[in-house]
């Protein structure tokens, strides 16, 4: 079991007609745009937990941010993202996955730093999985 085999069963359910961006934003990357990042946990449940004492239930969050040159924009993407992931049981070998659920979210956020107005819209996704 791998942190990357997750993502890339993640990464896999996303229509290639979104621009994809893996933990980073390129130099000139303009909106629209999803941008992930993965987090993993080995959480101890007792009562899962093997007679071996080992690690067997994987958790992965997604944070999806949405990005968009408006809020109409960023909330659409975010649609996107939501219809491609949600209740998903993505692959991965030698895994049983459950399937993917949405932990929280939050509106688009105005961000005009850059000196363009960019809205972005964060939803949290949770992937589990065990051995198979």
């Amino acid at each position: 079991m791998t942190v990357r085999a997750h993502a890339d069963a993640v990464l896999g359910l996303l229509p290639g007609s979104l621009r994809v961006l893996d933990g980073a934003v390129p130099k000139d990357v303009v909106p629209p745009y999803v941008l992930l990042y993965f987090a993993d946990a080995d959480p101890e449940l007792v009562d899962s937990t093997p007679l071996d004492g080992g690690s067997e239930r994987f958790v992965q969050r997604i944070y999806v941010h949405s990005v968009g040159g408006n809020a109409a924009a960023a909330r659409a993407l975010g649609e996107r993202v939501r219809t491609a992931l949600l209740d998903q049981v993505p692959t991965v070998a030698g895994r049983v996955c459950w399937p993917i659920r949405r932990e929280d979210g939050q509106p688009p956020q105005r961000d005009e730093s850059t000196g363009v107005l960019v809205m972005d819209r964060v939803d949290v996704y949770r992937l589990e999985s065990v051995p198979a």
